[in-house]
């Protein structure tokens, strides 16, 4: 009498073939995603205007104290400098824009000379503003 048990060799088997798929998908997903986002980007909640428009990729940060200090890109500079300054930055990149901070009690004949030396480089330039309260 035979009293050993027989094994008939079953085994588990998992069928990975649907998951191959899934894991595909993601892959390619996460890829164009990927390069979509910028990670260099800042996450703002920015102003709401009403006349709002688009301004180029680059733009230049100028900004004039009431006490007439001159600020590049929040380096302070004479405003002689301020041309050849401009002119480098108009040198590395074709479309520029300037957005011109300006403190309410300087006089309009500061703001006009930098908007003269924005229209002979032939660079654009805003002029930036708070909302009306």
């Amino acid at each position: 009498m035979n009293l050993r048990k027989r094994h008939k060799g079953a085994s588990a088997e998992v069928h990975t073939s649907a998951m191959n798929d899934i894991m595909f998908f993601l892959l390619l997903f996460f890829l164009i995603a990927s390069t979509v986002t910028n990670p260099n980007v800042i996450k703002l909640i920015l102003p709401k205007a009403a006349s709002g428009q688009a301004v180029s990729k680059k733009t230049i940060n100028v900004s004039v104290t009431n006490d007439l200090r001159y600020y590049v890109e929040k380096k302070e500079i004479q405003v002689a400098d301020l041309e050849t300054i401009l002119q480098g930055y108009k040198s590395k990149t074709a479309e520029l824009t300037i957005m011109l901070y300006s403190d309410k009690d300087v006089t309009i004949q500061n703001v006009v000379d930098i908007m003269d030396i924005a229209q002979k480089l032939n660079i654009k330039l805003a002029l930036a503003t708070d909302k009306r309260k």
